[in-house]
């Protein structure tokens, strides 16, 4: 393929098969132009940028190499997969990253043919892969399943539950291990580099295969001390034992930035008949954009930024963000408390236990991206007798399930869960909502659950939550900036399972669970304007319910309507539970339940999203006289 001079290579790339057209004299170009185009498109959008920047080379080598989608490639979390969006038909629409009916800022199955599978929690690539390879295999079709892994993500087990099962793939399945913060191997150099072409090469292979026959027909003490010897040597040169011992033939490291060194071991990998591989590329977040290179956290997230400059776009100065109000109540509580201890994995600003953490470093554990570990770590903690608190996404939490029934729940442990991010959360979407914790929570046995309306409410529940020692208690709260209310000098102690009332009514009862609260209001003011005397109370827990204040509303309300924040299953579910245990309903009471749709919402703005669930003011307000409208034609069919 001969593109013209004057034209930009990435001009004539819409896909893969035109990229494969190229000469590998030209990836080097197309790889530069990539990065300018990623940059100038995360500039336009924000988003996740730095991980992008430092895969943009490996991405051209991966497409070029294998061929890409029989060959499944499975990007892990999706934060990088940038750049192979660009590589892969949807250029035209990449500055529509994560915006209102746009590109997902993840890989995303309805998207495109080339990502056969969605992430965006971490940590799933290999098994992924693997189904792939595997599937291919019993079907008798040709297809690699290929899995890209950050060294971040190798924190989690299931990576290594899946390489334990990889043997089964045979030559189908090929890891690739980007370590972008050196965090394990040492600087790559020209050595190592040489080593891993070598090693990587059909000639060494099939060397190396001949060996293990010879060495499979000596005495058994023979054929263990030769294998050794091979397993030592190469570990010796290069590393990668513990890939080894896990059945992976192991290449590398590799300069993840370097073409000429990608393509051959790539192919060589491509072409070999060993077993599953594993090759260890070392990359550079930010890598190519000066401001992402020099910052400390490589631009992972941003904001729309300055091409230029680097400048991000300054937020709106607002109220203090939920995380940083519970990281600094906590820290506070923590200063005459020497048994609050904090745990996060691996989202410590993200969750405010950097501000903990600050305060009280030896009391601060960071385990990495290990939800379950962090869920029975914490019960141990609780066990002996400290107050562990456990800050993590809602939708992380989800996959520590099984720990928090188990090792949590069953044992009556006195774990504090801090629900960050609860509720939607705009841009990230259905794959980072905390949808689902009320819901998967408040049905335990033991478990205490409260929700925050606003930023002093969360203040109050931290306190509580740290006094309360007779089982497991969690509290929950949005992603962002708060109400602008202002903050408790002193906390106080909720009595646990009892709301409030924070207006008066005698007509209509909004029971809120959650920061819903203040679009509660707001509707309790349109529907007294229509003159339907309306009651808002905060319930403030959804387990223990506050049934003496739930039974008084429903038998002095005519319409009864629950807003929450969670799917169904959740306080709208144990509402009606208790209505119908305790007849309530039987004299014509309406209960109407408010919670998230039964869908996966697609990325939006928070308030687009509320909105579009019928969770803003409008459609209470809506809900109310739908309820009304159904008892008056009910009344009139009756008359007639």
């Amino acid at each position: 393929m001969n593109a013209n001079p004057a034209t930009p290579l990435l001009d004539t790339v819409a896909t893969p098969t035109q990229l494969r057209q190229l000469r590998p004299d030209q990836l080097r170009q197309l790889a530069d132009e990539l990065r300018g185009e990623m940059i100038s498109a995360v500039g336009q959008t924000g988003g996740h940028l730095g991980s992008g920047l430092g895969v943009v080379e490996l991405t051209v080598a991966i497409h070029y190499v294998f061929n890409t989608p029989a060959d499944r490639l499975v990007w892990d979390v999706g934060h990088q997969a940038y750049p192979h969006k660009i590589l892969t038909g949807r250029r035209d629409r990449i500055r529509t990253l994560r915006q209102p009916g746009g590109l997902s800022g993840f890989t995303k199955r309805s998207e495109s043919e080339y990502d056969p599978f969605g992430a965006a929690h971490s940590s799933t690539s290999i098994s992924a892969a693997l189904g792939f390879a595997v599937g291919n295999k019993l079907a008798g079709r040709d297809g690699k399943g290929i899995a890209v892994i950050g060294d971040g993500a190798m924190s989690a087990g299931m990576a290594y539950e899946a390489m334990n099962n990889a043997q089964v793939a045979g030559n189908r399945l090929v890891v690739i291990l980007n370590d972008n913060d050196m965090s394990i191997a040492p600087p790559v150099g020209g050595l190592s580099a040489y080593l891993a072409r070598l090693v990587s090469s059909r000639p060494f292979l099939s060397l190396r295969d001949i060996a293990r026959r010879i060495s499979r027909k000596l005495p058994e003490p023979l054929h263990r001390a030769a294998k050794k010897t091979d397993e030592f040597a190469r570990g010796m040169a290069m590393g990668g034992t513990l890939f080894e011992e896990l059945g992976f033939y192991y290449v590398g490291p590799v300069d993840g930035h370097n073409l000429e060194q990608l393509i051959p071991i790539l192919e060589n990998v491509r072409d070999a008949a060993e077993g599953p591989c594993l090759i260890h590329v070392v990359t550079q977040k930010g890598k190519g954009y000066a401001p992402a290179e020099a910052s400390a956290d490589k631009y992972h997230g941003v904001q729309k930024f300055d091409v230029i400059t680097g400048q991000q776009a300054k937020a709106a100065v607002g109220p203090p963000a939920y995380q940083n109000v519970f990281g600094e109540t906590l820290a506070r509580l923590a200063d005459s408390d020497e048994r609050i201890c904090a745990i996060t994995a691996a989202m410590p600003s993200g969750t405010g236990v950097d501000k903990f953490a600050k305060a009280h470093p030896e009391r601060s554990f960071d385990v990495g991206i290990a939800e379950q570990h962090a869920v029975t770590f914490a019960a141990g903690l609780a066990a002996q007798g400290m107050r562990p608190f456990c800050a993590i996404y809602s939708t992380f939490l989800q996959r520590a399930y099984d720990q928090v029934v188990h090792d949590v729940a069953i044992q009556n442990l006195p774990v504090r869960f801090a629900i960050d991010r609860a509720g939607l959360v705009g841009a990230d979407g259905a794959t980072h909502a905390g949808s689902f914790d009320v819901t998967y929570l408040a049905t335990l046995p033991n478990m205490v659950v409260m929700a925050a309306a606003d930023e002093a409410e969360l203040v109050h529940m931290t306190y509580t939550a740290a006094l309360h020692d007779s089982g497991p208690i969690a509290f929950r709260y949005p992603r962002g900036n708060g109400t602008g209310v202002e903050l408790p000098a002193v906390p106080l102690r909720l009595e646990i399972g009892k709301g409030r009332i924070v207006r008066h009514g005698n007509k209509v009862a909004l029971l809120s669970l959650g920061t819903r609260l203040a679009e509660a209001l707001k509707a309790a003011d349109q529907l007294e304007a229509k003159g339907l005397s309306t009651t808002v109370a905060d319930l403030r827990f959804a387990k223990p319910l506050d049934e003496a204040l739930i039974r008084q509303l429903m038998a002095s309300h005519e319409v009864i309507v629950t807003v929450e924040e969670g799917s169904i299953g959740g306080l709208g579910a144990h509402v009606l539970t208790l209505a119908s245990d305790a007849g309530l309903t039987d004299a014509g009471l309406k209960i109407r339940t408010l919670r998230l749709p039964d869908l996966f919402q697609d990325h939006d703005s928070p308030d687009k999203q509320y909105e579009a669930a019928g969770l803003d003011a409008s459609g209470i307000v809506d809900c109310v006289l739908k309820a009304l409208r159904h008892n008056s034609a009910g009344v009139e069919e009756a008359r007639a």
